[in-house]
């Protein structure tokens, strides 16, 4: 076994020698041999941060010689701080290429004196921590190399394999780093962060060029107000950095006598910063000099060759990085700019009404996406919400959705109905397909024809009735006044824009005191890896959970309350925000996001006094079910169990599904019209009554029937006497409902023993 190669193995290995000498008196001998070649044996511990000497590694460092475990910044302290800055590029080239770190150091006495240079070999070993964190440790050798010292003082090493090596990966590194900042303040972060192997500066600037002035557009290590002198200087001034923009060549100053002798009109404003040596690079970006990069050192600086490569390398690669930095702000700027200018202002306070709205554009330069919303007056006294997406995320999805959502106020303030603004708007959108798909010589892809989602709500807020007609939208939610949700329901038609002459339904429902309506686009509900189930699922634990007012006539929630609960629906998909566009987020979002929150506060009766209801407020839903749809007897069995998502029995639940679902199957199958369902639950928790009706335009009441075991109907009144507390039918002007009645009962914990 070579001598020493017990002190470059980790701990784990140095138990047994090959030859069955144990490893403690083995090493005793090697540690002997290397003493007597003037070698030491270290152990450095990036986890812990200690190091472990042997006692020839401590003389090497200039201490007592004897075997040591010392603090990290302890040993630290004893190397050149130039060699300090290299040996960390070594050692994460090593890591990277599992080789060994080589480096050669400098050791300091207290005084600031060079002792002696040793050399360095050591092996990385890397450790994983559960938490992914990766921790390494150099175990490895140092020995004295006779080498003649230039003086007393601190100058550089001389440039060797190891030193290119450290540049190399410092170079690798920086290039990563600079390459993923997105913004000007984060390049500028990065640029500060980066340790240049063997002279890393201590003082940075960069300058920017505004008409024929210098500008500053980020420094590092200077104080507050320390960039005041050099804030707008003429292009003209006898000063480096704008000479460097004005040439578009780099200036080097290695002493404080070259930069008095080249530029004594300046000197005075940089003598003051203590430095003693100077580089002024130019930022160059397609031949054209944006700017000049200052790097100043507190330590003497030669600019040999190899530095200045480093030099103007980074030059290079921070000018690039602030090129796109810019380019990226500039698109978010105007991509904010133009969503801004096209997102509306809620109108005026509507009386026992509250709003709140947020939208959240796309991430990624332009993309610009095509969602909005709109609170639109209207003749009759009413206002509309509008909210929709036009499909796409690019400049012209955004144009459309602009045009469309002028469309859709115009037609709405003409005093059209719900079903018709929906069917000008598609024929709108339809027309706006054509006339770009004429011109032939324009890019097919931009103009090929585009639809558009949307969900037009007409709001009467004396009786909190709702008119919705709805184009390929995602249903509304509300969330009553004990905090259930539920998915309204309605009927709807084809996106905007796909047939020009297509019928939009309306569905009318009342948002009772207490209840909150929620409008939203797909993006904050698929947004994640989400369906919409899921995404569903993730957004109703947030409502049923919001914040409320509790009072008398019920909870409701209040105006702060309904603005954080914006927030916080944003926030479940991609982190704060505020009001309307956010300005960025850091991440890269998959679809825009719009939400339009609508409170209908406590009601008041004719006399103004508010309507007090006793007890816990009632729950009510309501689902018209049309013959052509037969399809939505899947939403009513749907909307029940979400009605009754707490109730204590959960057989009671599906008895009261079954026969939801069987009453209005009646109605499809023996009856000409539609199907109605009113579904309300009151009372306090454990002891609530339920009442379920379905009305139809037929007089025709209910028969008794025996079917057999082979029958596919005829069972509706069998299933109500067998499961339902109560049950009847009342006959109406024109029809009947047919009814029943379930009491909450809770089931028993255990099956009776039979």
């Amino acid at each position: 076994m070579p001598a020493g190669a017990c002190g470059m193995l980790p701990a784990s290995a140095l138990n047994r020698h090959p030859g069955g000498m144990t490893c403690k008196d083995d090493r005793v001998r090697t540690e002997d041999v290397l003493a007597a070649i003037a070698t030491g044996l270290w152990r450095w511990d990036n986890a812990s941060g200690t190091v472990t000497l042997d006692g020839e590694a401590a003389r090497l460092l200039g201490l007592p010689a004897e075997p040591v475990v010392l603090p990290e910044v302890a040993v630290r302290s004893r190397f050149h701080p130039v060699d300090w800055n290299e040996i960390n590029g070594i050692v994460n080239l090593a890591v990277a290429e599992d080789t060994l770190a080589e480096a050669r150091l400098r050791i300091m006495d207290e005084d600031g004196r060079v002792l002696r240079t040793v050399r360095s070999r050591s092996k990385p070993v890397e450790n994983r921590t559960a938490d992914g964190h990766v921790d390494y440790e150099l175990i490895g050798t140092i020995q004295e190399i006779a080498e003649p010292q230039p003086g007393t003082t601190a100058v550089h090493t001389p440039i060797t394999g190891d030193w290119r090596r450290s540049r190399e990966a410092f170079l690798l590194d920086a290039g990563r780093a600079l390459a993923e900042a997105r913004s000007t303040a984060e390049v500028l972060r990065v640029a500060a962060s980066l340790s240049m192997p063997g002279f890393s500066p201590d003082g940075l600037a960069v300058f920017g060029v505004e008409g024929d002035r210098l500008s500053i557009t980020g420094h590092h290590g200077h104080g507050p107000g320390d960039d005041g002198p050099f804030t707008e200087m003429r292009l003209d001034t006898d000063y480096p950095a704008a000479e460097v923009v004005r040439t578009g060549r780099a200036i080097y100053l290695p002493s404080p006598e070259e930069y008095k002798r080249r530029f004594p009109a300046t000197w005075p404003l940089a003598q003051r910063f203590g430095r003693v040596s100077w580089a002024f690079l130019p930022l160059i970006v397609a031949g054209r000099t944006m700017g000049a990069w200052m790097a100043a050192f507190k330590h003497p600086v030669s600019f040999s060759p190899d530095e200045r490569s480093v030099l103007t390398t980074v030059a290079r690669m921070l000018a690039q990085a602030l090129q796109r930095a810019g380019v990226t702000e500039s698109e978010r700027e105007l991509t904010t700019g133009l969503q801004r200018s096209m997102m509306p202002q809620l109108g005026p306070e509507i009386p026992g009404m509250r709003l709140a709205a947020r939208y959240v554009p796309t991430g990624g330069g332009l993309e610009v996406g095509g969602d909005w919303y709109d609170m639109i007056p209207l003749p009759s006294g009413r206002f509309a919400l509008v909210i929709g997406d036009v499909q796409g995320h690019d400049v012209r999805a955004a144009g459309l959705m602009g045009q469309l959502r002028i469309a859709v106020r115009a037609y709405a303030s003409e005093g059209h109905r719900p079903d018709a603004v929906l069917s000008r708007a598609s024929r709108f959108l339809a027309g706006l397909g054509s006339s770009t798909q004429s011109d032939a010589r324009e890019d097919q892809d931009f103009h090929s024809p585009r639809f558009a989602t949307c969900l037009y709500v007409e709001c009467d807020p004396r009786t909190g009735v709702l008119e919705v007609a709805r184009a390929g939208h995602p249903d509304p939610v509300v969330r009553m006044a004990d905090g259930t949700v539920l998915m309204r329901s309605t009927a709807g038609g084809l996106p905007l824009g796909i047939v020009p002459d297509t019928d939009y339904p309306t569905t009318r429902f009342t948002l009772e005191p207490g209840e909150t309506m929620m409008l939203c686009t797909d993006g904050l509900i698929e947004t994640g890896g989400h369906d919409l189930d899921t995404g569903w699922a993730r957004l109703r634990a947030i409502l049923e959970s919001a914040p409320d007012e509790r009072g008398p006539e019920g909870g409701h929630l209040d105006g702060g309350h309904l603005e954080r609960l914006a927030d916080l629906l944003v926030q479940a998909v991609h982190g704060p925000s505020s009001h309307h566009t956010t300005g960025p987020l850091a991440d890269r979002r998959e679809d825009d996001i719009a939400v339009l929150l609508l409170c209908r506060e406590g009601g008041e009766c004719g006399c103004g006094s508010p309507v007090r209801h006793p007890g816990r407020p009632a729950r009510r839903t309501m689902l018209t079910v049309a013959q052509a749809e037969p399809q939505r007897i899947a939403d009513a069995r749907r909307q029940i169990r979400e009605l009754l998502h707490d109730w204590a029995d959960p057989e009671q639940v599906d008895s009261a599904v079954l026969m939801v679902s069987e009453m209005i199957t009646n109605v499809l199958v023996h009856t000409d019209g539609d199907a109605v369902l009113v579904a309300e639950a009151v009372g306090e928790l454990g002891g609530r009554r339920l009442r379920i009706e379905v009305a139809d335009a037929s007089d025709e009441p209910p028969h008794r029937r025996n079917p057999g075991e082979t029958a596919s109907s005829g069972r509706g009144v069998l299933l109500m006497e067998m499961l339902a507390d109560s049950w009847g039918v009342d006959p109406r002007g024109e029809g009947k409902s047919i009814w029943f009645e379930l009491r909450e009962q809770a089931k028993p914990d255990t099956d009776p023993v039979v």
